[in-house]
């Protein structure tokens, strides 16, 4: 059985892609729209990575990653986060909360399956 990821994304036709995309390498994927159930999802499903955006309706990526990394049965995950918003102080923010990888959108495919095959090694 192939690894576990929680895609994190508001957007459906990124949704749908990156679903297909990791699906046909073997990803289960499952997906959260928005950020109030973001957390949630992740505690009830227990996947072996989040993929998570930055901006989300509810509360925004930063807030659910810090969150994630205050909670000792989430502390570990690895962490990607995809964002439009690649600039040096996006990239520090989510470098201080513990991200474990930080990716712009938009990416390569190739790109996106390697992050997550060195994270979760």
């Amino acid at each position: 059985m192939g690894k576990r990821i929680v895609v994190i994304e508001d957007e459906p036709n990124i949704v749908e892609a990156i679903a297909f995309l990791l699906s046909r390498e073997g990803w289960e994927v499952r997906t959260c729209g928005n950020g109030e159930t973001a957390l949630d999802t992740v505690r009830d499903l227990r996947p072996d990575a989040v993929l998570l955006d930055v901006m989300l309706p509810g509360r925004s990526g930063y807030e659910i990653l810090k969150e994630m990394r205050a909670d000792p049965d989430l502390a570990a995950l690895p962490v990607l986060m995809l964002t439009a918003r690649g600039q040096k102080k996006d990239r520090d923010l989510a470098d201080s909360l513990g991200v474990t990888r930080f990716m712009t959108k938009p990416f390569a495919n190739a790109d996106l399956v390697a992050a997550l095959a060195e994270i979760t090694t």
